[in-house]
């Protein structure tokens, strides 16, 4: 009842237009409303009235004081997606554009090309989309009144209609806010702007990127958004180059990453808004082709990643949020650029492994393995990272050899299944067994290629039962290898592992006490009989649809087993079905 006078109260003011009052009336409401994000219904129709008398006071001249006070009036209003009516409109959206130093002023006054109801939002983009190629636009200056904390509150209401409304981020898509950000990201360096300009710069960049494909295309095509976004995550992190891919901390050159202070809080924010941009703006470079000029982008960007994961913020949660913005980045990165993170000198303190510093790869596994440990939504936290370690290790032989030592070192237990055991290996082989599909082929993935994608090494470390997934997936469960390309290396086994070679049970892939033999002391019709009962058992199964019999064909594939094969197969043991045999004589003919 008190909001409902309070917000009645501070429209009478507005109504009487003098802005002394109206200043009074709107910090009042304000310091009431300011932690308020949950609405009463009641009060919609008079706070989009109190939205539309506010709108029209900043058309107006008004003090420094008051444009604050509105603006951060719109800002709470804008919380609400219900009363989101009087800000999506053009001319709502090209003042708080102002105020915000983002609007692009014209030559000829845009048409409102926002959709309305029975309008798609598709057409009305490209009426405006015509008229805007037809106008010479530039980036107007900010509003009179250069404060940056009239910019800041502007940038917020921005942020929050684009967050909660469609046409709102049509109507900012259409005005061109894309390109006063830009212009405003450019100025990365110059150390003037607040934190939180440049924080809401980015997370309106975010927004619209993520919501219009329009807007992506155009920032990174029009506006050479990859090397922007790179040159302000090169200020942001504040780096210099020892080399052409390499870096460092500037003023701290030559310390090692681990002796490295954290990144402040203000960096860590911005840095990942950075990053969360450019994979939405890089999502797509794995499926198309990539010139040498945006080769170049992107392995002077993996060199900042390398430098992110060797970096820390403020605290062990929010270092693993920015390293996991990190990782998911790296993984839109052409693969050949995967090879900026070995590109390092060895230095003392380093991880070394054939020569090679190894440090931003151990990183990435112990990352891995902390997410998997977690155990918490491995779809979306562990695939990213075990994604890239299974590409590095797939391109480069120094990864893998690494990656093998560390993950799949000799084998000495052979008295514990693979999946049981508090060993990375251990870890991975239990979730080759996930119900999410996605996990577990990712997980058997990296496993068979630091095998180097030999079927009898994949079963030696995993046990056949829990390798039959990806085997039977690649029509590899005769065995043999895999298509890739691999250095030929020698395997050593331990003197365990040789000693007890006989005794594994290749299913399993233990050690296992030697089982007595069931039809031991049987006749040969007593054991013919038994067979028969098993086949009439599988019989009745399949035809209840209870099973599907299956046999393993030519091609190392599982083909189905009609009711009729099954029962000429239990009479003679060398018939063939028909499927199967007919596809044999096609491969012959062919």
């Amino acid at each position: 009842m008190t909001m409902k006078m309070d917000i009645k109260g501070t429209i009478e003011q507005m109504e009487r237009g003098e802005q002394d009052f109206a200043l009074l009336a709107l910090r009042n409401y304000n310091t009431q409303m300011n932690h308020c994000f949950n609405f009463s219904k009641e009060d919609e129709l008079d706070r989009q009235l109190l939205g539309g008398l506010v709108l029209g006071f900043l058309d107006r001249e008004l003090q420094p004081s008051c444009q604050l006070a509105c603006l951060e009036t719109i800002r709470i209003l804008s919380r609400d997606n219900h009363c989101l009516e009087p800000f999506i409109t053009l001319s709502a959206m090209s003042t708080l554009a102002r105020y915000a130093g983002i609007g692009v002023v014209s030559s000829a006054a845009p048409p409102q090309s926002q959709p309305v109801e029975g309008q798609g939002e598709e057409e009305g983009g490209k009426e405006a989309a015509q008229v805007s190629s037809e106008e010479v636009k530039e980036v107007s200056p900010p509003s009179e009144n250069s404060d940056q904390e009239v910019i800041a509150e502007s940038l917020k209401s921005i942020s929050n209609i684009l967050l909660h409304n469609e046409t709102g981020q049509g109507v900012a898509a259409d005005l061109q806010l894309i390109k006063g950000v830009a212009e405003r990201l450019k100025q990365c360096y110059d150390p003037n702007w607040i934190h939180e300009v440049r924080f809401f710069d980015l997370r309106i960049t975010f927004l619209l990127t993520a919501l219009r494909v329009d807007v992506r295309a155009q920032l990174v095509r029009e506006l050479h958004g990859i090397s922007l976004l790179a040159n302000q995550l090169d200020a942001t992190l504040g780096l210099c180059w020892p080399g052409p891919l390499e870096t460092a901390r500037a003023g701290l050159e030559g310390v090692p990453p681990e002796q490295l202070p954290p990144l402040s809080r203000q960096q860590t924010e911005l840095a990942m808004e950075i990053l969360k941009i450019l994979f939405t703006i890089t999502f797509d470079t794995t499926r198309r082709q990539v010139d040498e000029e945006e080769m170049a982008e992107y392995r002077h960007l993996g060199a900042m990643l390398r430098h992110c994961l060797m970096s820390h913020a403020d605290g062990e949660e929010r270092t693993d949020e920015f390293h996991s913005h990190a990782v998911n980045l790296l993984g839109n990165l052409p693969l050949p650029c995967l090879d900026v993170l070995l590109i390092p000198k060895v230095q003392p303190g380093s991880i070394e492994y054939m020569g090679v510093n190894m440090d931003a790869v151990n990183m990435l596994l112990e990352f891995m393995e902390k997410t998997l440990d977690r155990g918490l939504k491995l779809k979306e936290t562990l695939l990213p990272s075990l994604n890239l370690l299974t590409e590095s290790a797939r391109i480069h032989r120094e990864t893998r050899k690494f990656l093998r030592s560390k993950v799949l070192p000799p084998l000495r237990d052979v008295t514990n299944k693979p999946e049981v055991g508090s060993a990375l290996r251990n870890k991975l082989v239990r979730i080759m067994t996930s119900i999410d599909t996605d996990v577990k082929d990712c997980a058997a993935e990296f496993l068979f290629v630091l095998c180097k994608e030999s079927v009898s090494r994949f079963v030696k470390y995993t046990g056949y039962g829990n390798a039959a997934g990806l085997l039977a997936a690649r029509g590899l469960l005769r065995g043999g290898r895999d298509s890739g390309i691999y250095s030929e290396d020698e395997e050593s086994d331990t003197e365990e592992y040789t000693k007890a070679k006989a005794h594994i049970n290749p299913i399993t892939g233990v050690v296992q006490e030697e089982q007595p033999n069931p039809m031991e002391g049987m006749t040969e019709e007593q054991k013919e009989y038994e067979a028969m009962k098993l086949v009439h058992m599988f019989d009745r199964l399949s035809r209840t649809n209870f099973i599907q019999p299956m046999q393993l064909g030519m091609d190392g594939k599982m083909s189905e087993i009609s009711p009729g094969d099954l029962h000429k197969l239990a009479h003679n043991p060398l018939f063939q079905p028909e499927e199967q045999a007919n596809s044999d004589s096609e491969e012959e003919a062919q």
